[in-house]
C-alpha cells in the first residue's frame, strides 16, 4: 500500500527544544511517546490504550507531530505512528531515552501503589 505524508513536522535542524519539553510534559502525550517506544512496528491512531475519546487523541498526536516527537504517515485509511527516535537524538543527545526511562519507573510506581491499595 501506499504511503501518503503529512508534512507539517518540523526537520531536525528546526527542533524547538522548549516546545518538546511541553509538548511531552503532557500525560497523555507522554503515554503515547512510552507506548510507540515499546512498541515492535508503528502504531495506528486507533491502537494506542488512552483513555480520552478519538477525537481528543488527534489533538493530541497532531501536537507531538508538529513538536516533531512523532512521524506519522496514512497505509490506507490507517494513520500510523512512529517515534522520530533518530532525529530527537541528533537534536537533543540523550532526551528521549531519558523521557521513556523515567515514564517507565512512573509507570511501574503507579501500578505498585495500585497493587498495594488493591491488597488493603
Amino acid at each position: 500500500m501506499a504511503r501518503a505524508l503529512i508534512d507539517d513536522e518540523p526537520s531536525v535542524g528546526d527542533l524547538h527544544f522548549p516546545r518538546v519539553l511541553e509538548v511531552i510534559a503532557d500525560p497523555i502525550r507522554l503515554s503515547i511517546v512510552a507506548q510507540l517506544a515499546s512498541a515492535e512496528a508503528d502504531i495506528s491512531c486507533g491502537n494506542f490504550d488512552l483513555p480520552i475519546k478519538a477525537s481528543t487523541a488527534t489533538h493530541h498526536f497532531t501536537a507531538l507531530r508538529q513538536a516533531g516527537v512523532i512521524h506519522q504517515y496514512y497505509v490506507g485509511t490507517s494513520r500510523m505512528n512512529v517515534l522520530r527516535e533518530a532525529d530527537l537524538e541528533e537534536a537533543f543527545p540523550g532526551f528521549l531515552p531519558a523521557v521513556i526511562a523515567g515514564a517507565r519507573s512512573d509507570r511501574q510506581q503507579q501500578q505498585q501503589q495500585q497493587q498495594q491499595q488493591q491488597q488493603q
